[in-house]
């Protein structure tokens, strides 16, 4: 799985829930997928901003990389 796959997939599960023409069952099963998804793009983001900080660290640069999200 991929970040920008879990990304594109969260916003049409966003389009779809928007509607409001979603069965009450179906809007619960794309709601948890949606917070999985999200969960996984966090997660992803956190581990590439602290690979980022790390490799900016072992070459002496003092400037801290934060993700603004």
């Amino acid at each position: 799985m991929t970040f920008e796959g879990s990304l594109g997939e969260l916003e049409s599960i966003v389009k779809k829930l928007e509607t409001g023409d979603v069965e009450l069952d179906k809007a619960m099963e794309y709601f948890k997928k949606g917070v999985e998804l999200s969960k996984f793009c966090h997660d992803k983001l956190a581990a590439t901003e602290e690979s980022v900080n790390k490799i900016l660290a072992e070459n002496g640069d003092l400037m801290k990389f934060v993700i603004k999200s």
